[in-house]
């Protein structure tokens, strides 16, 4: 997978760039992450990005032309693009709060453009020629798209597949199937009076399997609660979150398979 990203700091992305699990994957050639300085695609001889806005106002706005043509070098023809395989976000706190579905769906493209903003906004002509969504990370203020763009290429490169080694890891941890990951434990089993729960060490699969499930549904209700609502769960999670809801004090039926019904017409075998 490829990632550009377009700011005016790139010096910022080196580090974590280079670090940890998005460093192994770009020297493994899993994922490509560029960064682009907006302003090496400026016409003008001071390399200025930015301008007053027009209507008066405190700040300054960023030009739209040097994105226009940073996005037409990397892009392409804009007729030419297919949003399926190459999609160009906005980092601004007007777009859609990313969660793991979004990182998810982000990491099946074949190239990721990312625009950070910075100052009061970028003129709202690039949002509208080029940019095919709007991402936000939350519902607060920073001073630029760079620390958000980190965040979404983290999210969307722990998904690669080959990035992590076990694919195990990305499928279990909290929110990859919508619910918030169990407690982990490792050695010693006791550590200062405090034991590791006796289900993970006693080596059955299932129970161990039963045991996480069940701990992330508490977790879940206790810290996320609205992320239970509405799901269409199998029957045996029912049975676990309903288990699970009873260890917490609460009230709450545990389900019953229903017993498969007789073909009519059919007699009793004797």
């Amino acid at each position: 997978m490829k990632i550009d990203v377009l700011t005016i700091f790139p010096e910022m992305f080196t580090g974590p760039m280079d670090a940890s699990i998005i460093g192994r994957a770009r020297e493994k050639g899993i994922l490509s992450v560029n960064t682009h300085d907006v302003r090496a695609y400026t016409t003008n001889k001071h390399r200025r990005v930015d301008d007053t806005p027009f209507g008066g106002g405190a700040g300054m706005v960023m030009n739209a032309q040097p994105f226009f043509d940073a996005l037409a070098a990397l892009c392409g023809p804009q007729e030419q693009r297919d949003p399926l395989r190459s999609r160009v976000a906005l980092l601004t706190p007007q777009g859609a709060v990313f969660n793991q579905a979004k990182a998810r769906e982000l990491s099946g493209l074949q190239q990721l453009v990312l625009i950070c903003g910075r100052y009061e906004g970028i003129d709202d002509r690039v949002r509208q020629a080029w940019v095919d969504e709007e991402i936000s990370i939350g519902d607060y203020v920073l001073t630029g798209g760079e620390l958000p763009a980190m965040v979404v290429i983290d999210a969307v490169a722990r998904l690669l597949p080959g990035t992590l080694g076990d694919e195990t890891s990305a499928e279990e941890e909290s929110f990859s199937d919508g619910l918030l990951e169990y407690p982990q434990y490792t050695k010693p089993a006791l550590f200062r009076g405090m034991e590791a729960p006796p289900e993970l060490l006693s080596g059955h699969h299932e129970a161990i399997r039963r045991w996480r499930r069940k701990e992330a549904f508490k977790r879940t209700y206790q810290k996320r609660p609205e992320l239970l609502i509405g799901r269409p769960f199998p029957f045996d999670d029912r049975v676990l979150l309903a288990e699970a809801l009873c260890e917490l004090g609460l009230d709450a039926e545990i389900p019953e398979k229903p017993k498969k019904k007789r073909a009519k017409g059919r007699e009793p075998r004797t």
